[in-house]
């Protein structure tokens, strides 16, 4: 053989492998966003997307073992608290015998103190990174003191939280390591009713369990993450993936993939009326997760988009139509429009229908949320609409809470206090009989101003937690969200105080 015609084969085979690497790292580029790198495969997916066609057997072997390592099993316990009741004051029953006496009214009115004992809890979660950053739900890891995190391959990692919403119920936390294993995220659009998902957690505490289901229904909004159930939530974010893989107390947190191994969602709910799976089961899409997560890790709280607008949150009856004089028109109903949001700026009214988000096809209040949660304050979208049987696409630029396109900042639970603290003298404890506390040296323009607390007030425990030093306070109310409970006392002053104290998260 010539050496031009050897030339020519090696020039060819070089251009082939090239071309291969190079159309294989395009095909897998959508498959890594945020804290994942391009192109980087992880070590639990070795050999398997050689061949990443599902078997027409049905074979989940091989997504379950490329998966598992990467779903961990989160333990946490919150320290027993001392709780002071804040019950309405009692008449002394000796008072009219003996006048209106200090001693009787300390006696039937001094503080009532109750002890809510240890409480250990059990959960999922699901690694995303090789340096240890992990998705799970907010319930899981809320009001936790202490956070462990063990792998399949039972190593044990103390875990701290990044950041969390109550407004879709995720949490990120963090284990300090590397090169860990981590699932791939997934598009969770493209998931279908009929389509093979499997559920992978740590259910009823116990060792690693992969279930298999089928999709059953998308865009699902059952309720669950509302202010009943928890105050901190301002804006619920409902539009589950709803599957019969089982799950059970304990999967919360853990992951939902498809066949290819890929996150497709975070296993959140199940609907029961006993408390264990009997049937349903719920995820919080990744197209959602995703977005949410980022901006915790980049910002330490999450950029909602608002359209500026209330709508019908179920699709409407006809008969509702009729005895609310709608007219006839499919999508998502518009009740009313904020006056200097996004969605008035852009011409939409009220009585108009939202048919599309950037060209999605939204039919009902849950699809439109979810696609609107996948955005920031500041990005712009189209938005068509429907009017008197006519269609509009319109551009939109989204807001935040106050109507501006700033990125919001998180502030800590000082910062919203709005005071100046410091360690109590240890002089004025003696004298006053505390262990320790914390004086509020100032009031400033935050929280605290707006209560009727006053300066000199010495704070003895947050929300039933005792605190003796600034160091304790700082710790104890570091996390704190909603409304807090300072009890204390005024120096000089043997009567004992409590001040609720509510945090603004928005």
């Amino acid at each position: 053989m010539k050496v031009k015609q050897i030339l020519t084969i090696v020039g060819i085979s070089a251009t082939t492998a090239i071309a291969s690497v190079w159309g294989f790292g395009k095909m897998m580029q959508h498959k890594f966003n945020g804290m994942q790198e391009q192109g980087k495969i992880p070590a639990n997916y070795a050999g398997y997307f050689g061949n990443n066609k599902v078997p027409a057997s049905l074979d989940f072997t091989a997504p379950a073992t490329a998966a598992t390592p990467a779903v961990v099993h989160i333990k946490t316990k919150t320290k027993a608290k001392q709780v002071t009741n804040n019950l309405p004051r009692q008449k002394s029953p000796l008072s009219d015998m003996f006048g209106n006496d200090d001693f009787f009214d300390q006696f039937f009115n001094g503080p009532r103190m109750s002890i809510i004992p240890e409480q250990r809890a059990s959960g999922s979660g699901v690694i995303i990174s090789d340096d240890g950053y992990i998705i799970t739900n907010n319930h899981v890891v809320t009001g936790a003191d202490e956070i462990a995190v063990t792998l399949s391959n039972k190593k044990t990692y103390k875990a701290t939280v990044v950041g969390t919403d109550p407004n879709t119920d995720l949490a990120v936390i963090k284990v300090e390591a590397s090169g860990l294993p981590y699932l791939i995220y997934g598009n969770s659009d493209d998931a279908k009713l009929g389509q093979w998902v499997l559920a992978i957690g740590y259910p009823l505490n116990l060792d690693v369990t992969v279930t298999a289901g089928i999709v059953s229904a998308k865009a699902r909004s059952i309720g669950i993450i509302n202010p009943s159930n928890n105050a901190e939530v301002k804006a619920p974010v409902e539009s589950f993936i709803q599957t019969d893989a089982a799950v059970n107390p304990g999967n919360s947190g853990g992951a939902l993939i498809n066949l290819n191994g890929e996150l497709i969602g975070i296993n959140s709910a199940i609907a029961s009326q006993n408390g264990s799976y009997i049937g349903y089961s719920y995820a919080i899409p990744m197209n959602i997760a995703k977005k949410v997560v980022n901006d915790i890790i980049k910002y330490g709280t999450v950029q909602r988009a608002y359209l500026g607008l209330s709508y019908a949150a179920e699709t409407l009856t006809d008969e509702q139509r009729k005895e609310q004089g709608i007219k006839e028109g499919n999508g998502v109903y518009i009740t009313d429009v904020i006056e200097g949001g996004g969605a008035a700026a852009a011409g939409i009214k009220k009585g108009d229908f939202v048919t599309k988000v950037n060209g999605t096809n939204v039919t009902s209040a849950p699809e439109m949320v979810e696609q609107i949660a996948r955005f920031k304050p500041g990005d712009k979208i189209s938005i068509t609409y429907s009017r008197d049987g006519k269609e509009t696409t319109t551009n939109v630029t989204l807001k935040n809470k106050i109507n501006t396109t700033s990125v919001v900042k998180k502030a800590n639970s000082t910062d919203k206090l709005g005071g100046e603290f410091a360690t109590v003298d240890k002089k004025i404890a003696a004298t006053n009989d505390i262990a320790g506390g914390v004086v509020i040296k100032k009031v400033g323009t935050g929280a605290l101003q707006k209560s009727r607390i006053q300066e000199g007030f010495v704070i003895t425990s947050v929300n039933g937690q005792e605190v003796k030093t600034l160091d304790d306070f700082n710790a104890a109310i570091k996390n704190a969200t909603g409304t807090i409970y300072l009890d204390g006392i005024y120096p000089g002053f043997s009567e004992s105080y409590r001040y609720p104290i509510k945090l603004d998260d928005e």
